[in-house]
């Protein structure tokens, strides 16, 4: 079977070894817009037990990719110039995105798997399966009948680098005239960090960001954060340091994820609030699920409907939690006056079901409560 793979992320590449690996005699060709080192982005957040799975699908990229992450367990919130520390026992694993991709291309070009670089695709290429994995904004999915949808949010965010190699995950929340600004920061590699900043639509355009240059944008948020990068400076992305947008995060649904012999897979599909931290590894799951299945099925047709079926209902636990994560921060004004350790557990609590349905306090005092049962449960005396 000939298949064309648009997109050369990590969705798009780990989707065309995983097939590869299981039946070597498809032809596949992956189609990327822009040149091999060009991949964009800063650090992508692994799921504690997504190595495990890479580990059983593919070994070798597997053992390459563990080689280059970073690892936390503890993460704080920082707010009022007070630090709370949280620790679940997790150890979560961070990559930088470009050395994720190259690992993904080295992989692919390994397998036989051609990948063609600077190649704009902007409709299904002549090929027997067509893999839409470019993103948020694919073109083939528009170009297709799919039932997507495209709801943006309001608030606001800006996906920034720095050169400051954070050693633990961190929420830095700061009160500015214009109200709260948050930035969400982890390191990726010994000398560079991520640095999400967050904020509504009143605090945006209050502080000016929708009428600022790039530059001064940067130079805006070094000083409103200045505490935090401790001298190191903030950059849209190595090699070009000014390109940067703020951007409305775009919830993407489909109502199909094919249409004839194409294909979705990816944010191209639907798309997963970045607060999560789970959409690189939602992204290659599917791409795992999307092999499988045309593995499977000897029919296409009933091979890309079982992988709709499959990961629709895999990800439906996960696509509620990010929603509610999303909704924590669009809310945030709820819980902001609350004392710093309070607060912070509510950060951490986000994913609940339980916290819209319940003002704050009554919240915080039955979230104590379960602690407590919970400590009596397993034999942990109260006053521990």
């Amino acid at each position: 079977m000939r298949i064309a793979c648009v997109g050369g992320g990590p969705a798009g590449l780990y989707f065309a070894i995983s097939l590869k690996l299981r039946a070597p005699e498809h032809d596949i060709v992956v189609y990327e817009r822009k040149e091999a080192d060009a991949a964009e982005g800063w650090g992508v957040t692994f799921a504690p037990d997504f190595l495990g799975r890479l580990r059983l699908n593919d070994p070798a990229s597997a053992r390459e990719i563990e080689r280059n992450t970073l690892s936390w367990s503890r993460q704080y919130v920082c707010i009022r110039e007070e630090r709370i520390p949280y620790d679940n026992g997790v150890e979560v694993h961070n990559l930088y995105r470009p050395r994720l991709v190259g690992i993904l291309a080295a992989r692919a070009s390994e397998l036989g798997i051609r990948v063609e670089y600077g190649t704009e695709v902007s409709a299904g290429p002549d090929a027997d399966l067509v893999v839409a994995a470019d993103g948020v904004s694919s073109r083939i999915r528009d170009s297709g009948d799919f039932g997507t949808t495209m709801r943006l949010s309001h608030d606001k965010y800006i996906w920034l680098g720095t050169d400051k190699p954070f050693d633990a995950f961190a929420y830095h929340f700061v009160r500015t005239d214009s109200g709260w600004l948050w930035a969400s920061t982890y390191g990726v590699a010994s000398e560079l960090g991520t640095f999400v900043a967050h904020c509504a639509p009143e605090t945006w355009s209050g502080l000016g960001f929708d009428a600022m240059s790039a530059s001064d944008c940067l130079t805006a948020l070094e000083g409103i954060f200045k505490e935090q990068l401790d001298g190191h400076r903030l950059m849209g992305r190595v090699g070009d340091a000014t390109d940067i947008r703020w951007l409305s995060f775009r919830n993407v649904t489909s109502r199909r994820w094919h249409d004839g012999n194409v294909v979705l897979l990816g944010d191209s599909a639907h798309t997963t609030h970045f607060s999560a931290g789970m959409g690189t590894t939602l992204a290659v799951e599917s791409a795992i699920a999307l092999a499988d299945s045309v593995y499977r099925h000897s029919d296409l047709e009933q091979a890309l409907l079982a992988y709709q079926r499959q990961r629709v209902a895999e990800m439906r636990a996960s696509d509620k939690e990010a929603v509610r994560s999303g909704q924590f921060f669009a809310n945030v004004s709820r819980y902001i006056d609350l004392e710093p350790a309070r607060f912070a557990t509510f950060v951490h609590a986000r994913r609940s079901w339980m916290l819209p349905l319940f003002p704050p306090r009554t919240y915080y005092a039955l979230h104590q409560m379960r602690r407590r049962v919970s400590r009596v449960e397993f034999g942990v005396p109260p006053s521990e």
